[in-house]
């Protein structure tokens, strides 16, 4: 094939005329001349609105020109390397993004104007030569462009109600937080959420995540006790579920929760179960049953139940309830204030015309947005709160004086008086700090009115202060992230979160140290009890309401068990007094029913029995996941796996579909903490 070209190389070559000197010189001659002619100009040259070619783009417009093919090629291909160079940012490293889009501010220099700018119009084109120096002279190293900077994957929030350039709009960001799940991603490496609302810096405009300000009950897990040593424990019981909703937000959001958001016993909870129900006239049935444990065969778990009674709705007596809605600046994000009105908006059916509803809200200074009002009034009771919009400060001490006042106010002999808080729990004016925010509660409590604590949102959630709170206020905490947790709350479980019907219950376990070496308190960190603190009915311990249910667990160690953990002593152990042999422990609980001071108490022994059935597996599987989730290191080899196949062979009937969305949740941390 190549010998074929070179000869057709060599026709063409030989039936090109040679070029005549003499003849092109005359020609060029001819040409200028009848250029000059017709320009009518023959003495100067002609003006051009070409200028000298030392610019930037006339000269690489003629420098490509010049190019054969291949080296323009090679030449544009360059520049279009370049430009990525200088607009597009260190994607490698840049985090990953769930639908948020680059935001340039005026902020960002000269670079982000380039950015934003237009292709300049004709008669501007001009204003784009940059001079540079002759061919001849080396071009001086030009400064390296500065990158482009890319904002968090946050979606952006001005502090107006108008969008800056490059900014969301209001409502396209509620919309987003909405669609994106809470909008939170992340790892077990990274616990940083993202896709939170973002708020501009107001000195320079750039747009910069907002501070993650949650804070949660720091407590460390319960310690192995040797039963020889320490054979009681006592703690109060509690009905929270806040903890297994902040779990769940973070999980679906694509994020391991923090470690002290975990609060294990909030989680196993936060789920319905088959308890026996209440006889003999007593408010609540305890019933106490003896498993193997799931991750560890050679101890066992002492499963304690209790199950509340559920009056007549004609029995429950009238209520007062004072809506104290936080409706702060922060509270502006559609899975706050938003749903927050439509959880309030669900429980409204679930009254009666005996009660009666007010609403105090708070945000720079406390206010009353309605009065005590029947709750049959519906109309006026959502107009109330249709009215409620976000923004100032955050006056919880104002909020909460107001509140406690108006519900004195309301109450009447016989009657049952509520204040709700309903917050993301930032307090910022006022009363902040959680352990006077406890003494304040702690004095407010003896009037007689409850408090209930419901969450909303995350960034700024103050599980902490939120915490001190319910469990002073004779009240529940819950985390609302989702309207079908509202219904849940607020709807399916309504009458035990407003109707008391046992307070200050506390629990006590002496285990027998003939049968049992070592054991440990699953749980209930933030609600340890002194051993005298039991007897004692002036100190505040939680509460149960109609139709409640408390779960609590023991991981025991029989004796003579290869997993104990424990040396002997070097100089031997104190004799203990030895009781019945074939009793792992006794249990005791004290309560009051609501108006009295003083308490009675329940007691039954611990035996080993028939095997606790699928409620006790479920609330065991559920106990394992809280401990995975917090890192804890008694549980060996046994992972989410393993509780994953527990949970699913004990779900039952399942009719709200908790259970199955537990198991979810599970393969989501299993996955996340790869």
């Amino acid at each position: 094939m190549s010998d074929d070209l070179d000869d057709l190389k060599a026709m063409m070559r030989a039936a090109t005329p040679k070029p005549d000197a003499d003849r092109k010189a005359a020609d060029l001659a001819l040409a200028r001349k009848n250029f000059a002619d017709l320009q009518e100009v023959r003495d100067g040259a002609r003006q051009t609105s070409d200028r000298p070619k030392a610019g930037l783009v006339r000269g690489v417009t003629d420098m490509l020109m010049r190019m054969n093919t291949r080296g323009a090629l090679t030449a544009t291909t360059a520049l279009v390397a370049l430009g990525m160079v200088v607009v597009v940012p260190d994607w490698q490293n840049a985090p990953a993004l769930r639908g948020a889009q680059p935001v340039v501010t005026e902020a960002d220099g000269d670079m982000a104007d380039a950015v934003r700018r237009k292709a300049p119009a004709p008669e501007a084109a001009e204003e784009m030569v940059l001079d540079v120096a002759p061919a001849e002279e080396p071009a001086p190293e030009a400064e390296a462009p500065r990158p482009v900077p890319m904002p968090s994957p946050q979606v952006a929030r001005p502090e107006s109600g108008v969008a800056k350039q490059g900014q969301m709009a209001p409502q396209a960001m509620q919309s987003q937080a909405l669609s994106d799940a809470e909008g939170y991603a992340g790892s077990a490496a990274n616990t940083t959420p993202v896709g939170r609302i973002a708020r501009p810096d107001a000195d320079d405009g750039v747009v910069l995540p907002e501070s993650d300000t949650e804070a949660f009950p720091e407590a460390a897990p319960n310690a192995l006790k040797i039963t020889g040593e320490e054979p009681v424990s006592t703690f109060s019981i509690d009905v929270d579920t806040a903890s297994y909703g902040v779990v769940r937000s973070s999980l679906r959001a694509g994020y391991l929760p923090p470690r002290e958001a975990v609060r294990i016993e909030e989680m196993v909870n936060y789920f319905p179960y088959d308890y026996a129900a209440p006889k003999g006239g007593a408010p609540f049935e305890p019933t106490v049953s003896v498993t193997d444990t799931p991750w560890n065969r050679d101890t066992k778990l002492v499963h304690i139940a209790i199950q509340g009674e559920v009056p007549p709705v004609a029995d429950r007596p009238p209520l007062n309830l004072v809506f104290l809605i936080d409706t702060s600046g922060s509270m502006q994000a559609a899975n706050k204030l938003p749903l927050l009105k439509q959880s309030l908006a669900l429980m409204l059916p679930q009254l009666t015309e005996r009660d009666s509803v007010a609403i105090v809200t708070y945000a720079g200074s406390a206010g009353q947005a309605l009065a005590p009002t029947p709750a049959t009034e519906r109309e006026t009771v959502l107009g109330a709160l249709d009215r409620l919009e976000a923004g100032g400060s955050t006056a919880g001490q104002a909020g909460l004086q107001q509140a406690y006042a108006l519900a004195g106010e309301m109450s009447g002999d016989g009657e049952v008086s509520r204040v709700i808080l309903a917050t993301d729990g930032d307090f910022n004016v006022g009363i902040s700090d959680p352990e006077a925010l406890k003494d304040y509660i702690a004095e407010q409590r003896e009037s007689g009115t409850y408090l209930s604590v419901m969450g909303f949102g995350r960034g700024n959630l103050d599980d902490a202060t939120m915490q001190a709170l319910a469990q002073n206020g004779n009240g529940q905490a819950a985390y609302i992230d989702t309207l079908s947790e509202a219904q849940k709350v607020m709807v399916d479980q309504v009458t035990g979160a407003l109707y008391p019907i046992a307070d200050d219950v506390k629990i006590q376990v002496e285990f027998n140290p003939a049968a049992v070496v070592e054991y440990r308190l699953i749980g209930y960190e933030t609600r340890a009890l002194r051993r005298e603190d039991f007897n004692n009915d002036r100190v505040d311990a939680g509460d149960i309401g109609a139709g409640h249910q408390v779960t609590a667990l023991y991981e025991i160690t029989p004796v003579g068990s290869p997993a104990q953990m424990s040396d002997p002593l070097r100089y031997g152990e104190a004799e203990a007094v030895r009781g019945d042999a074939g009793e792992l422990g006794y249990f005791k609980l004290r309560y009051k029913a609501p108006g009295e001071d003083e308490s009675r108490l329940i007691e039954q022994a611990i035996v080993e029995g028939a095997e606790a059935g699928s409620e006790a597996r479920f609330a065991a599987a559920i106990a394992g996941f809280g401990q995975l989730l917090r890192g804890e290191t008694y549980l060996g080899d046994w992972g989410y796996a393993e509780a994953i196949a527990l949970a699913n062979g004990a779900k039952g009937e399942d009719p709200f579909g908790y259970r199955a969305e537990a198991v979810q949740l599970m393969r989501l941390a299993e996955s996340l903490s790869r």
